[in-house]
């Protein structure tokens, strides 16, 4: 493909899990990017493969979490000057499974901590000085940003809107330390707030803490309301907030009946069908105004 009939020429796609890297290539493609993916290993989904050998303007390079030398020279070598990391690579993974390379070993020894906002920052630096520009990981998929007000046929009720109040404030005091974008609230009472695990799993735990309480006679609500914030200086290249289905059903399994995003910093994916599961689970979705 020729840069005449392709106006954003070569885009290296760095891959993570999930769905997002394949919405982010189907959005890129249709705009008439030839895609370069750099698919990590311990992440990527093996369909990507597929997707490749079936599209001419797609090729794909496996590579494992810590080869940053060896993701620079397969963008350098196919002309990649702008990429993008779509999909999540597990906090846990990063910081417990790597194996640096020495530009990656080199990188982590200058930290001065070692979240992930840092990392990825860093990473993003080193590329950009090796001529690969690191772009929003929204490029492509504006529309999928979530718009300001309710989402869902059922608003929030008068408790659960209580709860969002409570969550947000949390959420707010809590963002700027990087240990989590999401906190889970039940009768103005924090359940639980994610940490290293991630979004789906701080949801589960704090299932199963009502459940417990429950059991124990508990006056405590049973129902949950779920808030997920970006932080204060979210940074759009990477780590972008995210609501699919797995997350709507897991709150169906905790027994959450509300959700609140910010409007216009948060993704939603398959929009149709999370709607439809939270009519289905009566579960409301509000996206709330910008609060940085």
């Amino acid at each position: 493909m020729t840069s005449e009939v392709n106006p954003c020429l070569k885009l290296g796609l760095i891959a993570g899990n999930g769905r997002f890297p394949f919405l982010l290539l189907d959005a890129a493609r249709a705009e008439g990017c030839e895609v370069v993916v750099a698919a990590i290993k311990e992440e990527t989904d093996l369909e990507i493969n597929d997707r490749a050998a079936s599209d001419p303007g797609l090729t794909v390079h496996w590579l494992s979490l810590g080869e940053l030398s060896r993701l620079i020279e397969t963008f350098q070598r196919a002309g990649v000057t702008r990429a993008v990391m779509a999909g999540q690579v597990k906090h846990k993974q990063i910081f417990s499974s790597i194996r640096p390379d020495w530009r990656l070993a080199k990188l982590l020894l200058n930290l001065r901590t070692r979240n992930t906002d840092v990392l990825l920052g860093a990473v993003a630096k080193v590329l950009g000085d090796e001529g690969i520009e690191l772009i929003s990981s929204t490029a492509f998929l504006e529309p999928l940003l979530a718009k300001e007000g309710v989402l869902t046929s059922r608003a929030p009720d008068e408790e659960e809107r209580r709860n969002i109040e409570y969550g947000l404030s949390v959420a707010t005091g809590l963002a700027g330390f990087d240990i989590g974008q999401t906190v889970v609230v039940a009768a103005q009472a924090c359940v639980a707030v994610e940490a290293m695990e991630g979004t789906d799993a701080a949801i589960e735990r704090a299932g199963a803490l009502m459940q417990t309480l429950e059991a124990e006679a508990s006056t405590l609500e049973r129902r949950l309301t779920v808030v997920k914030l970006p932080k204060p200086k979210q940074d759009m290249r990477f780590d972008v907030p995210v609501i699919g289905l797995r997350t709507l059903e897991t709150m169906a399994r905790a027994g959450a009946s509300c959700l609140a995003i910010e409007a216009e910093r948060t993704l939603l994916f398959d929009r149709e069908a999370l709607i439809r599961h939270a009519r289905e689970a009566a579960i409301a979705i509000v996206a709330v105004p910008r609060r940085y």
